[in-house]
């Protein structure tokens, strides 16, 4: 049974009641650029990747989905400067990954050729932990024969000998970082999470029974994802609307998946 938390607030506000290192997978997509609606809200970028370092476990990550504007022309690199304010924090910048989104485009210059990626910057506290890499790329020479040879140390007679090796090209390897997925049906946010992308992020990064968070919760797509993976998740949004959302989706899914007998808990505070 996993237990969710939905908390109505200033994600700033609700992150410094967190106890330090409580958390083991931060994956979530900050209102930047001003690019949507958010019901006039903001936050402050710099206070939220503080709050977020401190209430990591070491070795735990953060997925932050994010991609920039174009204003007068020039992009205006929120995403680079926001990678490398995390760096500067203490951040390991474990990975720079596409979320290329089949069918959809972004606003951008009309100079310029159609945007339809973001990027999720896979940020860690010290080494990473967990690693559940998802190998479901198929392997166009599965089944090919590969022999090598390398050179072994020196034996007692001062004689190097080389050794022979035979390996077979497995059916699947290793994705690679830029995911392709569809644009996510609405829910009533005007920025959803793609589920899938959600559910493999938190499969990689994660391990069942460990806590999710996602300070800018919105419809609840990472909620719903942790529910399903078998993680603990809390949630904080500053809409009372979108809070509501976001319990009415996870709701639903909990009423109708059970773990070991039992439904999954929500609190809504």
């Amino acid at each position: 049974m996993s237990t969710h938390k939905i908390i109505c607030g200033d994600c700033i506000e609700v992150m410094h009641k967190l106890d330090s290192e409580s958390i083991d997978l931060v994956l979530t997509s900050p209102p930047y650029d001003n690019l949507r609606d958010y019901k006039g809200y903001s936050f402050d970028f710099e206070s939220v990747a503080k709050e977020l370092f401190r209430i990591l476990k070491e070795g735990a990550v953060v997925v932050w989905v994010v991609g920039d504007a174009t204003v007068n022309g020039s992009e205006t690199g929120t995403s680079f400067k926001q990678a490398l304010y995390f760096k500067e924090l203490g951040f390991n910048l474990h990975d720079t990954m596409i979320y290329a989104k089949y069918g959809s485009s972004m606003a951008g210059s009309n100079k310029c050729y159609m945007q339809m990626f973001e990027y999720m910057f896979i940020l860690s506290k010290e080494k990473i932990k967990t690693t559940n890499l998802l190998y479901d790329r198929k392997n166009q020479t599965a089944g090919a024969v590969r022999k090598g040879s390398s050179m072994a140390r020196l034996n007692k007679n001062g004689i190097r000998k080389k050794s022979k090796s035979i390996a077979v090209t497995k059916d699947y390897g290793k994705r690679y970082n830029i995911w392709y997925f569809s644009p996510s049906h609405k829910t009533g946010h005007p920025a959803v999470f793609n589920e899938q992308l959600a559910h493999d992020h938190i499969h990689s990064w994660s391990n069942q029974g460990d806590t999710v968070l996602d300070p800018f919760v919105g419809s609840g797509t990472t909620l719903v994802a942790a529910e399903k993976t078998g993680r603990n998740s809390i949630g904080i949004g500053i809409s009372t609307d979108y809070c509501k959302l976001a319990y009415k989706r996870l709701n639903k899914i909990v009423n109708q998946t059970k773990l070991t007998g039992e439904k999954s808990n929500i609190t809504f505070i």
